[in-house]
């Protein structure tokens, strides 16, 4: 599904760290001049996107690592641990943090939003901002499903963590900002500032759950996540052939969005168990050749099937 190498996804994550700077600091003068519960909320979010997006580019760095002894398939994983923290982040420093700002003005209601319309000012131009940053995305987006898979499945069966979470944060700084204006305006028609508050109550809540669906995923990548459906039938077919009794058992995993490690066991007709290696070294190197945009680590093993075996 996805065949882009270890750049796919970063240009998204640029974008979003420029767009995530301008963004943090006109919200923090819009909170400095408003006191806005949902202000200041939304410049936590910023800040913490801010260092997520460093930190994605730290582990993509990292994830470039050459193989050693110590890492002997390298060190590209680092993607998948780098989001996880990203995902921690989101959720304790953005999500939990701001809900508890904004929960203490709630029910501490003496507080008040001033300059309101300097604040919705801001917010439709953190909108403009973070709206484009989005557009990116979604274009990388559309890049890497070239199986023309609609979006949620797509975001479910990826390996690109990078994309999944600069969508996410994308995502939830639109929506983020549109409940915040929202609070604001109706704080400033009502003059009561409970709208502030609550929106920005609900903005930390929609980072949660960014937060947990991403942790999620992330889970299932770090501990090992098999390739997609349609990329392990094309694994399959390289072992079509007729030299091959049966195929016993073939096991892929993930080590990054673009590096994979194949395992397989297969059984060879009699008359051809001579030529194994050259078989091998032909399956191998077929199947390279259709996975030509992926650092992949084949190992495949001759062996004899009997009834009964035992899948290890």
């Amino acid at each position: 599904m996805e065949q882009e190498k270890n750049k796919g996804g970063m240009m998204s994550v640029i974008a979003a760290l420029g767009a995530n700077v301008l963004v943090a600091i006109s919200k923090f003068i819009g909170f400095a001049a408003s006191g806005s519960a949902a202000m200041l909320n939304e410049s936590i979010h910023s800040i913490v996107d801010c260092g997520n997006e460093i930190l994605l580019l730290v582990g993509n760095k990292q994830a470039e690592a050459r193989v050693s002894d110590k890492h002997p398939f390298g060190q590209a994983r680092a993607k998948y641990f780098y989001s996880m923290v990203v995902a921690m982040m989101l959720f304790f420093a953005g999500g939990a943090l701001g809900i508890m700002e904004a929960a203490e003005k709630l029910f501490h209601p003496e507080h008040s939003v001033e300059n309101t319309w300097l604040v919705m000012g801001i917010l439709v131009f953190g909108l403009i901002v973070e709206t484009v940053s989005l557009r990116v995305a979604l274009k990388e987006i559309e890049a890497l499903n070239k199986e023309n898979l609609s979006l949620y499945k797509f975001l479910r069966e990826s390996r690109h963590s990078e994309i999944l979470i600069i969508f996410a944060e994308d995502s939830c700084a639109v929506v983020g900002l549109l409940i915040a204006f929202g609070g604001t305006l109706l704080s400033h028609f009502t003059n009561n500032p409970f709208y502030d508050a609550l929106s920005g109550v609900l903005i930390g809540l929609l980072l949660c759950g960014a937060a947990l669906f991403l942790a999620r995923e992330f889970y299932s990548l770090l501990i090992g996540e098999s390739v997609t459906t349609k990329d392990l039938v094309r694994i399959k077919s390289a072992f079509n052939r007729a030299e091959v009794s049966r195929l016993i058992n073939v096991k892929t995993i993930h080590l990054s969005p673009t590096d994979i490690l194949v395992t397989a066991k297969i059984d060879l007709k009699p008359e051809f168990e001579a030529q194994s290696s050259a078989i091998v070294n032909d399956i191998e190197r077929n199947m390279r050749a259709d996975f030509a945009n992926y650092n992949i680590f084949i190992y495949i093993e001759i062996d004899e099937y009997k009834d009964g075996y035992k899948r290890s």
